[in-house]
């Protein structure tokens, strides 16, 4: 049994330690990346992904950022709606990027349908207290401008509804060019991936200044 003067110490010391983690857990910064395979890394080693750089980047730039990339290859937008709620929760992130929809649109999915899981997911980000980034993306030509174009014209529709931070097209500067992608035509190479982290810099900069301030 522990004196009462001893007892009162320990219970102060794990008082302290609690109060310290509590301070710890509140004080940590979280970057959310919730994408599919253009940043789950499809085809490429993990180390080798946008993503990964950009944690890199943050590292090197003496940020105290986390980033959890829940990125999954084959994601469509109704998936990440799905799974949003849990990771919001778990990891609290003060930056959420969203990259979805390429699947949907590949399957020849209806925009509208798109539009609304994309905009829920912006909704739920920002009610957590999320800045979020919108990454917009472009189907291959063959698909046919009735539903690529409405397709691509989604995103700067719904950075504007929702006035998130917003990048047109993610692959700007990729897609065009045959040796930075994949022999599928629809995924960027290892050496595509520092180009789209230049991309998508400039929004993770102004992120990250806007949840500061």
């Amino acid at each position: 049994m522990l004196s009462g003067s001893l007892f009162r110490q320990w219970a102060g010391r794990l008082l302290c330690l609690a109060g310290f983690s509590l301070v710890a857990t509140v004080q940590a910064n979280t970057l959310l990346v919730m994408g599919d395979s253009l940043s789950a890394g499809y085809g490429m080693p993990p180390e080798a992904t946008w993503v990964t750089l950009m944690e890199q980047q943050l590292t090197e730039g003496d940020s105290d950022y986390t980033v959890i990339n829940a990125s999954i290859s084959g994601e469509t937008s109704r998936g990440g709606l799905e799974r949003m709620p849990a990771l919001l929760s778990d990891y609290k992130p003060n930056v959420v990027i969203l990259e979805l929809g390429a699947n949907d649109g590949l399957r020849g999915f209806q925009i509208d349908h798109i539009t609304r899981n994309l905009s829920e997911m912006i909704e739920l980000s920002q009610q957590s207290g999320a800045t979020v980034i919108l990454l917009g993306i472009r189907l291959p030509p063959n698909f046919g401008s009735r539903y690529t174009e409405p397709f691509f014209e989604q995103y700067a529709t719904l950075a504007d509804q929702h006035d998130v931070l917003y990048l047109p097209f993610m692959l700007e500067g990729v897609a065009q060019y045959r040796d930075l992608m994949q022999d599928d035509g629809l995924h960027p190479t290892s050496d595509a991936q520092p180009i789209i982290l230049d991309n998508v810099w400039p929004l993770v900069q102004e992120a990250l200044s806007q949840t500061s301030s």
